[in-house]
């Protein structure tokens, strides 16, 4: 006796998973619209996700056809919004069409992509007051400082040359330009967080400040000391040291991302020197202030074409006197190049360091000093803008002894890690 024929070549199981992984995505988003209270909620989002997985399983042209009847679905939708509301559903039509699509990629047989995108499709819209509230906050400067960082980051950067354009091999333009992008994506991205958190305290604004720009952060705390309470100075203690600690773990966070085996050499004295800075601030008892005192301070945004410039002029002409100064006078030479860049700026002197380390012009041992050098006259040079800002003769002494003791905790960490080298 004949079997009988196969009448299907497909496996049913698979086509099942992609059809139940298809309908979960769109009850996914549906509840978040059905929770708000939306004319297209549960099954509608339901029903346009099993549409597009059938277009993905049956081909090409049945996905195109499905995506002419969502569209036609969404303007059925917006009409009966315009009418019963005087409003359109924008947010929902446009949600619609990427369920649907995110369908037609679990009928391809996809299935981390549409999970993702249904999740974060599902979180835009659940953020819909907290995005609108930051978007709100945002001034017309910082929004041109993310839009020149993107300009500079993805126009600029890729036509630059990789190799040197200097007959000495001192300035490498991509390279160079690629640090800058680096110190400004960290300091742009935490200038976002202080933007959203550091209105809670002084101290917060202290650390996300430290990590934007330390030297601002400490002239600005130190500058509220004038005409106010002595209860101000221990709030803006508190603020500095956290500065310094920001400062350390945001050079820490620059030379490992530039180059790992420096870090190894200076991990231990910055890891010392945060925690330090961090414990004196923390263990320091705070005072209650008045309202007035309490305001949490301002930063400006830490990007601009100017600051990229001026930041990329400074880096490459540390690049060029450390390289220099090592050649000439060797390893000595070097780190009194770094300690005076840290007075300037501690992230383009550290930078600088990692830079030369990975092209092999020093070794990574002395890139792990001369970032640790450039950290220790970064902390130190606040006791003279304290100094000259505040008026404080009480809290310029207190910054000098802790910080002495910051210094010498960072310099008897570099003094172990050498040995165990």
């Amino acid at each position: 006796m004949e079997s009988l024929p196969v009448t299907a070549d497909w496996v049913p199981l698979d086509v099942l998973a992609r059809v139940s992984l298809a309908l979960l995505i769109g009850l996914l988003v549906g509840l978040e619209r059905e929770w708000r209270g939306k004319e297209a909620g549960l099954r509608t989002f339901g029903l346009v996700s099993l549409l597009g997985s059938l277009g993905g399983l049956m081909g090409e042209s049945h996905a195109v056809a499905g995506a002419g009847l969502v569209a036609l679905l969404v303007v059925f939708l917006n009409l009966q919004s315009m009418r019963a509301e005087q409003s359109t559903e924008l947010t929902t039509s446009a949600a619609l069409f990427v369920i649907f699509f995110t369908g037609v990629l679990c009928g391809l047989g996809q299935r981390v992509m549409p999970v993702a995108i249904a999740f974060v499709t599902a979180g835009l819209l659940s953020w819909k007051e907290s995005l609108a509230e930051f978007g709100h906050k945002l001034t017309a400067q910082e929004l041109r400082s993310a839009i020149v960082l993107g300009i500079l980051a993805f126009a600029i950067y890729p036509v630059l040359p990789e190799q040197a354009v200097d007959p000495w091999s001192l300035v490498q333009p991509r390279a160079a330009w690629l640090t800058v992008l680096l110190i400004a994506g960290i300091g742009f991205a935490n200038y976002v967080l202080w933007k959203l958190f550091g209105s809670r305290g002084i101290e917060i604004g202290g650390f996300l400040g430290g990590l934007v720009n330390s030297t601002v952060t400490v002239t600005e705390l130190a500058s509220r000391l004038a005409g106010m309470s002595p209860a101000l100075a221990k709030i803006a203690y508190r603020g500095i040291m956290f500065s310094v600690a920001a400062m350390a773990l945001r050079n820490a966070v620059v030379l490992g991302l530039l180059h790992r085996s420096s870090l190894g050499v200076s991990a231990a004295p910055l890891a010392l020197m945060c925690v330090s800075s961090a414990a004196l601030g923390w263990f320091t008892s705070r005072p209650e202030l008045q309202e007035a005192e309490a305001r949490p301070f301002e930063l400006k945004s830490p990007f601009s074409l100017l600051t990229a410039l001026k930041f990329g002029a400074i880096l490459v002409l540390l690049q060029v006197a450390e390289t220099l100064a090592h050649d000439f006078l060797g390893q000595y030479g070097f780190y009194a190049v770094s300690l005076a860049g840290g007075v300037v700026s501690s992230a383009s002197a550290v930078a600088a360091a990692a830079m030369l380390a990975a092209t092999g012009s020093i070794t990574p041992i002395t890139a792990g000093v001369g970032a640790l050098l450039a950290t220790l006259a970064s902390a130190a040079v606040n006791i003279v803008l304290v100094a000259r800002v505040s008026g404080s003769a009480e809290l310029t002494r207190r910054l000098a002894l802790s910080t002495a003791l910051v210094i010498v905790l960072g310099l008897g960490g570099a003094a172990l890690m050498m040995r165990v080298l």
